[in-house]
């Protein structure tokens, strides 16, 4: 069974309040991995932290797909079904998880809850940009830690195997930890006489995990499908047509499946009971998220504000109304069980 490091998470997140990390009980891991767990417990913590930043983030995202990224609360076994196929489903999760732990120990670092790592030691002194000089101050994100314990331990499992599939997953994980480098922005603090810029103060300081999520989304919708090359080091385009990837594509080797109907074996919820919207024209459309079966249409009432007016000085009063509306769900399969291959 190929357990990917997606299992440790899960496993994990039942431990994420203890203070006691169990690193020899949890299945799964490689012995580098263990290492890891051992020598640094208080990372353990950020990592499930970081977890939850990238699954709701990875819903966020497919929101509006057949594949909405719900099968990860089901737990292991329908993610890592996911994962066994080299889908793009499974390339964006493996770059957005990888990502999601290069965030939460960056974030762990600079506020002091990791014994290994603190502010970026190396923004020290004077520099000089576009404006001028300035000094480094405050807390800049320590960046490059957050990247080398993420690939540290997310690529410990893939560097056991040198077959396609390693090759892969290591460029998506890849992918993701440097998404997350690309939106390091410098913010700075101007001093002097009146808020004048004569002297300023700067630090460098992730961006929001939103920015790292949209920007992977639309690396997912140009994601390239490849083949191994004759020599099985790296890749080589599928279709001859498309560009060779970059350090910052995502890659696939094999077409998702359509996720309409509920299948263990690709790990699909199928649609049946989706929200969809009858007026639109995209994935979320009725006719696209119910895969042509139909759909069922309820009125519900719900409390909404309206009538917002804005008061002098700083205030927004609204009143609550009771509005109906139409749900649009799909219709599940006249065989509405989950498929047997048996």
């Amino acid at each position: 069974c190929h357990l990917t490091i997606h299992s440790f998470f899960w496993k994990y997140m039942g431990a994420v309040g203890s203070s006691r990390v169990m690193c020899d009980n949890v299945p799964g891991l490689v012995s580098r991995q263990r290492q890891l767990c051992r020598r640094h417990p208080e990372a353990m913590l950020s990592i499930g932290r970081g977890v939850a930043a990238w699954t709701a983030e990875c819903q966020h995202q497919f929101r509006r797909h057949r594949w909405d990224c719900n099968a990860l609360e089901r737990g292991q076994r329908l993610l890592g079904r996911v994962l066994l196929r080299s889908s793009r489903e499974s390339a964006f999760v493996h770059a957005i998880s990888s990502a999601g732990v290069v965030f939460a120990i960056t974030r762990a670092c600079s506020q002091g809850e990791l014994k290994s790592c603190s502010c970026d030691p190396k923004k020290k002194g004077s520099a000089k940009d576009s404006k001028g000089l300035f000094d480094w101050g405050g807390c800049s994100d320590n960046i490059d830690y957050g990247v080398r314990f993420a690939r540290a331990f997310v690529d410990a499992k893939e560097r056991k195997g040198k077959d396609a599939r390693a090759l892969m997953n290591l460029h998506n994980n890849r992918a993701g930890r440097k998404a997350v480098k690309r939106f390091l922005k410098q913010e700075c603090k101007c001093h002097g006489v009146s808020g004048s810029c004569t002297l300023r103060t700067c630090w460098l300081a992730m961006a929001d995990f939103r920015k790292t999520g949209d920007y992977l989304w639309k690396k997912y919708n140009g994601a390239i499908q490849v083949v191994m090359n004759q020599d099985g080091t790296g890749f080589t385009v599928a279709n001859k047509r498309f560009k060779k990837p970059t350090k910052n594509d995502l890659v696939y080797f094999e077409s998702s499946p359509d996720y309409c109907i509920r299948d263990r074996d690709v790990g699909s919820l199928g649609t049946a009971g989706r929200v969809c919207n009858q007026t639109s024209r995209g994935m979320d459309s009725c006719e696209v998220m119910c895969c042509g079966r139909g759909y069922d249409t309820s009125r519900v009432s719900r409390m909404t504000k309206c009538e917002c007016k804005f008061h002098w000085c700083c205030a927004v009063r609204c009143q609550d109304c009771l509005e109906v509306v139409d749900i649009h769900t799909c219709k599940a399969p006249k065989t509405a069980g989950w498929i047997s291959r048996t």
